[in-house]
């Protein structure tokens, strides 16, 4: 494995001290990589604000060309990135692969979009138009389940709008993030962006640091609102994008076998550690059973192993914690509902959880109240489709949702009473950069991807002038 650097200040140093890194497809060190300390997080935030009034300067169209250069080398770099983000994660290679390629769509998302000034009065009198500036010094915290597409949606709106970055990634999965780092100091002036990498222990030194701006986070509810607290007295700008209980809802005209192919991919890409991925679905006492038995014939029919194995269709749980919460959320379901497939941990080295379907559970366990963040899907009935959309919101997160049905106008409507920021129908996971994506109640604050995810890395002003 070759060497890994931090990027301070536009140079590749090593860290304070180094850190292990896992392969979760065996639970074995594979790897080293630096660890910083708190006086090189320190570096990095003066480095990124000695270069914030010349890249902040810079025209729109020079940043651009910089980003889309980046983008460009993750394209070109995407065979060795794959099985190397394959390694620290666990996804199978064909998903690393979507993620880098994705994370290059992402930056060219942003690079392809403005900022035009708005004029929002004008007659003889005078001109009041509000234009957009960027913050500062913004820090991006990403997690481990897709390392590259998060700091991606933070990366790409930060540097086009002005500001300068420090990227820190989860500490099971810095090795992709350290080789952006790379990439990044190939490509911008120094100090523009800044990859630092930790054991989770700089991350209240960065969201509670006066010289940081805004904080960018992706991670649990629980994390968020740390960071939300820790970044109140300097008052931080602040996008969180935090946990889901996705709810999928069945509507009674609905083809059972074809809904239950695309419930589980939903469900299961990622082995399930996606924060919109589906993670409880309500079917209709009609259709109940034959969604149940299709859904677990697909979770017994499909390849759990190494995502090196070009045959995998699923990788382990990326590291040993999510795996031991896991196992705990598995015992709830054989004591609270019936486990039609899966439902153990394989026996074997690494952190994988067999694909789990789990039929007439109640709606007050904890697989169907809390995030599972894992391959264990609950299966609910129901038989009036208004008490379906109230059990579906009774919930404190509201980040996406989906609605199937042979009829598009009457999911549509029923989508439209679902409260959740993204309601997708007769599909899932289709998160384009180009539109926002935002959760409502505990599911976030802020809004990451599309024009309104470019504003937040900004501030507004108004100019009103007087003329005569």
């Amino acid at each position: 494995m070759n060497e890994f650097k931090l990027l301070i200040g536009g140079r590749l140093v090593d860290g304070a001290t180094t850190m292990e890194v896992i392969d979760p497809a065996t639970g074995e060190v594979f790897t080293h990589c630096p660890r910083a300390s708190a006086a090189q997080a320190e570096e990095a935030i003066a480095a990124a604000r000695a270069a914030f009034p010349d890249w902040s300067a810079m025209s729109w169209d020079a940043r651009k060309a910089r980003v889309l250069q980046i983008a460009d080398a993750l394209d070109a770099q995407a065979d060795t990135l794959a099985p190397l983000l394959t390694r620290e994660q666990g996804r199978p290679v064909f998903g690393a692969e979507f993620e880098v390629h994705e994370a290059a769509r992402i930056l060219r998302t942003f690079a392809g979009m403005t900022l035009a000034d708005e004029v929002l009065h004008e007659d003889e009198a005078g001109q009041a138009i509000e234009t957009r500036a960027p913050l500062g010094v913004v820090a991006a915290i990403a997690p481990w389940n897709f390392p590259l597409v998060l700091l991606a949606n933070k990366l790409g709106p930060g540097l086009m709008a002005g500001n300068t970055m420090i990227l820190k990634p989860a500490p099971t999965t810095p090795l992709t993030t350290l080789r952006l780092g790379e990439i990044c100091a190939s490509v911008l002036p120094a100090g523009v962006v800044n990859v630092i990498t930790d054991q989770n222990d700089l991350g209240p030194l960065l969201t509670g640091h006066p010289h940081i701006a805004k904080v960018a986070f992706t991670g649990s509810t629980a994390t968020g609102r740390k960071v939300m607290a820790s970044g109140a007295d300097t008052l931080k700008r602040l996008t969180l994008e935090l946990g889901g209980n996705d709810a999928a809802l069945v509507l009674d005209d609905a083809d059972p076998a074809e809904v239950a192919q695309k419930i589980f991919n939903g469900a299961m890409f990622n082995a399930g550690q996606i924060c919109a991925a589906i993670k409880r679905v309500y079917v209709p006492d009609a259709l109940y059973d034959a969604v149940c038995n299709a859904l677990a014939l697909l979770a017994e029919a499909t390849v759990v192993g190494n995502g090196l194995d070009l045959t995998t269709q699923m990788g382990p749980v990326q590291n040993r914690m999510q795996y031991d919460k896991l196992k705990g959320y598995l015992d709830d379901a054989h004591t609270r509902g019936k486990v039609i497939a899966g439902g153990k941990a394989l026996d074997r080295p690494g952190y994988f959880i067999a694909p789990t379907i789990v039929r007439d559970i109640p709606d007050d366990a904890r697989l169907v109240r809390e995030e599972q963040f894992g391959p264990v899907l609950p299966v609910l009935r129901y038989r009036d489709l208004d008490d379906a959309v109230a059990r579906i919101n009774d919930s404190e997160y509201g980040l996406c949702g989906s609605v199937w049905s042979g009829d598009t106008a009457r999911a549509c409507a029923v989508a439209r009473r679902i409260n959740s920021g993204t309601v997708w129908v007769n599909k899932t996971l289709d998160i384009n950069p180009s539109y926002p994506f935002r959760g409502v109640k505990q599911s976030g604050i802020g809004t990451e991807l599309g024009r309104d995810g470019l504003e937040e890395y900004t501030q507004a002003k108004v100019i009103n002038l007087a003329r005569g």
